[in-house]
């Protein structure tokens, strides 16, 4: 599928839901509607996408839309496709879920972890927003070392969950991280998750302007900086094998990326945080590319006049 044939698709995920300007998670919603197709079930638990996407009497999903319990999402599409199964069990039917970062990482790793385990067939999609933002922007186990939510008003204290490695860890036979700013790989990984039997688990970082405190209009691009700078590294693991699949022709320092947001704007005099959240990046670039980048052999982290901008300043939790 090109972005032509992308484009000429129908849209299952539709005109009239209540996302922020600005939600990515909108946008991969609407990536996911078109590959996934009208021969699919969607499960969401509490999450943003309740909201957005289901204020009773409305559903903006032009498809069977199931809603539960926070923690219930690997339980819920577990139960969806094993009723279809007991009617025909050659059934095509997509079951999955689109479930937000707290209902992946922290509430629902449980559920998420067992039908794993057990390699039920389902796509489970985590879109991380890196917080609870439904409820206000608290914390998560996914938000990043030194942003500022509600709960942690003076900075997150701890590094965040590799929930990767903790699903990497479970043998499935499918697992990709995406991001909107990617589309070309977005859709490819969609389509193969897709077209795999077993457990599929999609992590798509969703950059929120509303609770990362940046103008709405540079959604994609912090997205794309995330990448860019090695915060968000894009990859797949098929039966086991990773693959890099995109890999950033310049990696910029990740002061240039944290310093586009409001939740990180105390940390422009903070040199440690800064440091350690940039050796951490160091070494995810080097286990995902196989090279150092400069800002990595230095003491002093300086930021990149080129790509520093102050959207974040004007936004006050």
């Amino acid at each position: 599928m090109n972005l032509k044939e992308y484009a000429q698709t129908d849209d299952i995920f539709v005109s009239g839901h209540n996302a922020c300007p600005g939600c990515t998670a909108a946008i991969a919603a609407r990536a996911i509607g078109k590959v996934f197709g009208k021969n699919s079930i969607i499960y969401i638990p509490a999450c943003c996408f309740t909201i957005v996407s289901s204020t009773l009497p409305f559903n903006t999903w032009n498809m069977p839309f199931l809603y539960s319990a926070f923690e219930n999402s690997g339980a819920c599409i577990s139960g969806i496709k094993a009723a279809l199964n007991s009617i025909d069990k050659n059934n095509d039917t997509t079951v999955f879920t689109y479930s937000g970062d707290g209902a992946a990482v922290d509430i629902g790793i449980a559920s998420l972890s067992g039908a794993a385990e057990r390699n039920e067939d389902v796509v489970y999609v985590c879109y991380n927003n890196e917080a609870y933002m439904n409820t206000g922007s608290q914390r998560s186990a996914a938000t990043t070392l030194g942003a500022i939510t509600t709960t942690t008003i003076l900075g997150k204290k701890e590094m965040k969950k590799n929930i990767d490695e903790i699903m990497r860890a479970h043998d499935i036979p499918y697992q990709a991280t995406l991001s909107p700013s990617h589309p070309m790989d977005f859709i490819k990984k969609l389509k193969k998750a897709k077209s795999i039997k077993g457990f599929r688990f999609l992590h798509i970082l969703c950059p929120c302007p509303s609770g990362w405190k940046f103008d709405p209009g540079i959604s994609i691009e912090v997205a794309r900086d995330a990448v860019e700078s090695g915060m968000w590294v894009l990859y797949e693991v098929e039966n086991g094998i990773k693959k890099i699949t995109y890999t950033p022709k310049k990696l910029y320092p990740v002061k240039n990326y944290l310093l586009k947001q409001g939740r990180f704007r105390h940390l422009k005099d903070d040199k440690n945080i800064i440091r350690k959240l940039q050796l951490d990046c160091c070494k995810r670039i080097k286990d995902s590319y196989g090279r150092e980048i400069e800002i990595c052999k230095v003491e002093d982290v300086e930021v990149d006049d080129r790509q520093e901008m102050s959207n974040g300043d004007a936004f006050g939790i």
